[in-house]
């Protein structure tokens, strides 16, 4: 199973977008805190529309509870600093696609944790980012095409 995993997500749109991304292709929803919006949202129902039900998420209290509680995780952060193009990183199944905070990405101290794994999406200089939805979207479906598509039809 793949997992996408947000930390401090700040817009329920994006997380009601990107929950029912991952109903669709049977990933994990991790949800790392502060989230700052309620999970009964009205925006994040809407953008997650009756998918939000059928969704496996996991709440942790810090980046640390993360850690703790999935010790094994292959974790492939994706920050406009990532060391390697997304596209050519090789994404071993049932990893961890990290995304950070709408308004400031990854930490530092934690993007740095995964140098051997940490990508970003090719963007024209100047832009600062682009919507965490769609890069969550561009990430999950490279990892899947990589690995067959598996379980999907």
């Amino acid at each position: 199973m793949w997992n996408i995993v947000l930390y401090q997500p700040e817009k329920p749109a994006n997380t009601g977008n990107i929950g029912r991304t991952c109903v669709a292709v049977g990933a994990r929803l991790h949800l790392i805190e502060p989230v700052s919006f309620s999970l009964s949202d009205s925006h994040l129902k809407r953008a997650g529309m009756y998918h939000w039900k059928m969704l496996d998420v996991e709440r942790y209290s810090d980046f640390e509870d993360f850690l703790n509680r999935n010790p094994h995780a292959r974790i492939y952060p994706v920050e406009t600093g990532g060391r390697c193009c997304y596209s050519r990183m090789k994404y071993e199944p049932d990893s961890f696609l990290l995304f950070g905070k709408e308004s400031t990405g990854i930490p530092g101290q934690i993007l740095d944790r995964f140098p051997d794994t940490s990508v970003r999406i090719p963007m024209k200089e100047g832009v600062i980012s682009m919507n965490l939805s769609d890069c969550v979207s561009i990430i999950l479906f490279e990892a899947l095409r990589q690995n067959g598509f598996e379980g999907l039809i």
